[in-house]
């Protein structure tokens, strides 16, 4: 009898061991897939960002090259969202990528944000050609506050947090110090200045809104945003007047054809292209106001590729305020970044918990059954 009960105690220990052994790998297996994957998700985010900055600073670069040689902004806009739109129908009739089709109440729904969209780039053009860079960049830095305040309110975000507040003011500051270096403002400057900060704050916020909530993926959106974007292309032709132009330079025969033009205005449509992808890749993977400071960094970048390019160097000063304002955007952090993190270890422990209650009812199963055979062989 004593035997028996020796042989169900190291049966029972065994069993134990056996689980306990099982439980320790199968934790060492979760913790390894979670971390390779929280691994990528970064990589995959970090790529994102840069190849947003890369295509988003270099097509300024060529844009204003094209411009040089084709000199419509409205109309080389337009073959920028042409190139857009047949890639996307091109690459998705060729099977190389996959994208949303085309649905009338889906475009519908995005008509408001494509709207948005296309004002927050005329009051773009507008600014610029009566104000110069520098006043650009100070207005475009201060975009990333009202979207922080717009975030909050009405994407249900939390307030961002002190850290954030104080790299979002060290951009406006470093902004600030490059424009007083060189500045002329005027009234009309001045209007087009708060239209431009009003129309940006809400195309960022509202967007975010639409990419998260309108089911379409990225492709889709790519797709959707140019299309109507190129729907709207004939109003600004006949707003700006460009029509005019363009039909007076018809009659003198300009040299259009010349590879010095179809050069430029190639590239800027495949970078075009590339920075609608990378863009709503982008307002996916981040916040809006990280978005909106990746595009003052792109700013930055694009003062600094000039500064290199052609002979427009700023002073002293205003070279230390670029410093500054690239220094806030790396002391930038996402208002809703530790949230999710706790949000994620906060998952994470449910189902750990979940999974170890799991094990426990197996390893009790598995117990009983081993008595019961055990008593069954004794009687």
């Amino acid at each position: 009898m004593m035997s028996d009960d020796n042989g169900i105690t190291k049966s029972s220990n065994h069993t134990n061991s056996a689980a306990n052994s099982s439980s320790s790998a199968s934790k060492n297996d979760i913790s390894w897939s979670e971390t390779l994957a929280n691994i990528l998700h970064h990589a995959s985010i970090y790529g994102i960002a840069a190849g947003y900055c890369i295509s988003a600073s270099l097509l300024s670069i060529i844009n204003k090259w094209a411009l040089m040689k084709f000199p419509y902004p409205g109309a080389l806009t337009a073959l920028q969202y042409l190139t857009s739109t047949l890639g996307v129908l091109i690459c998705g009739y060729l099977k190389l990528l996959d994208y949303d089709r085309l649905d009338l109440i889906t475009m519908w729904k995005f008509l408001p944000a494509a709207l948005i969209f296309y004002l927050s780039l005329f009051t773009n053009s507008e600014l610029l050609l009566h104000a110069n860079v520098d006043t650009f960049i100070v207005f475009r830095s201060v975009v990333p506050m009202f979207v922080a305040v717009g975030e909050t309110l009405f994407l249900m975000q939390p307030w961002p947090s002190l850290s954030t507040w104080l790299s979002l003011a060290t951009i406006f500051a470093g902004s600030l110090i490059y424009v007083l270096t060189d500045y002329q403002f005027n009234l009309t400057a001045y209007s087009w200045a708060v239209a431009y900060v009003v129309s940006m704050s809400i195309d960022f916020v509202y967007i975010k809104h639409v990419v998260m909530t309108i089911g379409l993926n990225t492709w889709g959106l790519v797709l959707y945003n140019n299309l109507e974007a190129l729907l709207l292309f004939p109003v600004e032709l006949l707003v700006m007047g460009e029509l005019k132009k363009i039909r007076h330079d018809i009659v003198d025969e300009s040299d259009w054809h010349s590879f010095s033009v179809v050069l430029p205005v190639g590239l800027s449509c495949l970078f075009g292209l590339a920075i609608s992808f990378f863009g709503f890749s982008c307002r996916r993977a981040i916040s809006a106001t990280g978005f909106t400071v990746l595009g003052i960094v792109n700013k930055l970048l694009t003062v600094i590729i000039n500064l290199v390019i052609w002979d427009k160097h700023s002073t002293l000063i205003g070279t230390i305020g670029l410093l500054i304002c690239m220094f806030g955007g790396v002391l930038y952090q996402q208002s809703t970044s530790k949230l999710k993190a706790v949000s994620v270890q906060t998952e994470s422990a449910v189902e750990d918990e979940e999974q170890q209650m799991l094990l426990e009812m197996k390893l009790e199963v598995e117990v009983n059954e081993n008595q019961g055979i055990v008593a069954e062989e004794t009687t």
